[in-house]
């Protein structure tokens, strides 16, 4: 089950109820946080989320709405006496590195007990894995390129599925029921046949045809763009930058770099996704219910987030 929370729902000016931008993806007790704005560790525990064991911070640019909050989250890990890595991954400008993006934030962080691992965002992904054993090892962390006034980039959280396990395929190879788990978690196992002879089998020998995952994509700041519409093809859930509610208001969203509510709705509805969470709104926004309509009118699934608003995702 993948548990999913927005913590902070407000654009570029916090509000009492509304944190700056930050959401996180837990899976098994871990976690990865996208984005850390001004107030995401106040939200987080005023929510009942505990950061202390996110592994990734995703951030989607260098804004400082996005990435205010990483140097007090680093410190209170510190605090926790945490010795467990952190990476940090992002996009990086043409000609730019990773570090340059973030020697800001780990002055301010100052000494810590444990390694920062800053990662600049590779186009073929993240097996989250690979980093750290405890996750699944089908859980994917992918980007893709977004519409902003600076480098910019939305992520998909993915975890895979294999197929159903054919029992009546590992007895045919006569592959012992002890190995059974392990060609279900997708590794091939080797063990001797009934006359003594060794025998190797593959996972896809005794494994049906891939089953549909869980895929969530986390937007970002970005105008509506058709790399958005292509990323969140069939999402599970979207979570899409929302900082205008009228339709009225399509030309500033366009010249600040913004989706407007019926541009988020309209996402969702050409990319298929299942459900649709608003956010980001402006602060000039009191009440983005009031705008609902305006997405309800492209995507009927759509909703307004709010800091808190949390589901949990099963196969």
């Amino acid at each position: 089950m993948v548990d999913v929370t927005l913590i902070g729902t407000a654009g570029a000016v916090p509000l009492p109820e509304r944190a700056l931008s930050s959401c996180v993806v837990t899976l098994n007790g871990r976690s990865v946080l996208f984005d850390c704005g001004e107030g995401t560790q106040t939200a987080a525990r005023k929510h009942d989320v505990n950061l202390m064991r996110t592994d990734v911070i995703a951030l989607t640019h260098y804004h400082g709405d996005h990435i205010f909050g990483i140097p007090g989250l680093l410190q209170s890990m510190n605090l926790a006496e945490r010795k467990r890595p952190v990476y940090i991954v992002g996009p990086v400008r043409a000609g730019g590195t990773i570090f340059q993006e973030l020697a800001p934030v780990l002055t301010l962080a100052g000494n810590l007990d444990f390694e920062i691992r800053p990662l600049a965002m590779p186009a073929e992904g993240i097996v989250l894995s690979e980093l750290f054993p405890e996750w699944p090892s089908l859980a994917r962390l992918d980007c893709f390129p977004t519409d902003h006034r600076v480098t910019s980039c939305g992520y998909v959280f993915s975890l895979g599925r294999r197929g159903r396990f054919l029992v009546d395929k590992a007895l045919e190879a006569g592959a012992p029921k002890v190995l059974w788990h392990v060609l279900q978690e997708g590794s091939a196992v080797t063990f001797k046949d009934a006359d003594g002879n060794a025998r190797s089998l593959r996972p896809e020998e005794v494994l049906g045809p891939d089953r549909k995952g869980i895929k969530i994509v986390f937007s970002g700041d970005t105008r509506f763009c058709g790399s958005l519409c292509d990323a969140s093809k069939d999402a599970d859930l979207l979570m899409c930058d929302s900082t205008y509610g009228s339709d009225d208001q399509e030309e500033t969203a366009y010249e600040y770099c913004h989706m407007t509510f019926s541009q988020a709705g309209r996402t969702a509805r050409l990319s298929g996704a299942k459900r649709l969470w608003l956010t980001h709104f402006s602060q000039r926004m009191n009440a983005p219910e009031e705008f609902l309509d305006n997405a309800l009118a492209e995507f009927p699934g759509a909703e307004c987030g709010f800091d808190g608003k949390t589901v949990s995702l099963d196969f």
